[in-house]
């Protein structure tokens, strides 16, 4: 399926569409891998490095099956560790979603009471699919207006980073409010050993796909620094004005290290 395009899955033109219109041509190899399995209907455990294409490679079966449904419900629920990822997700989803009736809400904290109460409304009369960070979505799920009652796709995204942030327990407590027969898809980065028990209670016999796993991305220089926290922007400077670098991209971890940076 190498050579082949989207078409050799069946989607529905106006998700063909959708995904043309956003510059896609060729499917990646997570993307040949997980798709019909997906499609297949069966549970997933698949560990893809950043950029490979993962986040497509669950969104778009995903639409396909809301495209075949004819009665709208909740159909996928995607939990993220961060509201960037979720924010991210959404965006992509609502990109390849375009010429199909699919809609999504992306849930998630650090806002204001209006955005909660956005939220809400949008919870209460219902979406395709909801994008969250568990926090959030168990404050909604809590209250009891959320109606998941049909959902056919459970969908963790960084499942890794979830557990690292201690999201285990919260996982746990918004799968009880799921129908107990559902397709569940896990996907990370790297496959710990506390991945596998959570797999274990969540999954039904997985189908596990490993795609390029502990390679850094191609053309990508990795070093690692090992410094004192107050020393570390020294570093940068000296790093950004030894080497030829004509643009840069800098994470920081907070705020506060971003506005010092």
């Amino acid at each position: 399926m190498e050579d082949l395009g989207f078409e050799a899955f069946n989607f529905s033109d106006d998700l063909l569409d959708g995904l043309y219109t956003m510059g896609y041509d060729k499917p990646t190899p997570i993307q040949n891998s997980v798709i019909p399995e997906i499609l297949a209907k069966r549970d997933v455990l698949a560990c893809a490095q950043t950029g490979t294409g993962k986040t497509a490679a669950y969104l778009l079966p995903t639409l396909q099956q809301i495209s075949d449904s004819k009665t709208p419900h909740t159909a996928a629920l995607i939990l993220a560790p961060t509201r960037e990822l979720a924010v991210q997700i959404d965006q992509a989803f609502q990109g390849f979603a375009y010429f199909t009736h699919a809609n999504s809400i992306a849930v998630y904290g650090g806002n204001d009471g209006f955005s909660f109460d956005r939220e809400k409304k949008a919870l209460m009369e219902g979406t395709s699919v909801i994008i969250a960070t568990p926090g959030r979505l168990l404050s909604h799920l809590k209250l009891g207006y959320v109606k998941m009652d049909q959902l056919e796709t459970l969908i963790l995204d960084e499942a890794d980073k979830m557990l690292d942030m201690g999201f285990y327990e919260d996982i746990m407590t918004i799968n009880k409010f799921l129908p107990e027969k559902k397709q569940i898809l896990l996907f990370s980065a790297t496959m710990p050993v506390k991945i596998r028990p959570l797999a274990k209670k969540l999954m039904n016999n997985p189908v596990e796909i490993n795609i390029a796993i502990s390679k850094p991305a191609a053309g990508v220089d990795q070093k690692a620094y090992i410094v004192y926290d107050d020393q570390k922007n020294n570093l940068i400077i000296e790093l950004l004005s030894h080497r030829k670098i004509s643009t840069a991209l800098i994470f920081a971890s907070t705020k506060i290290a971003v506005k010092t940076l």
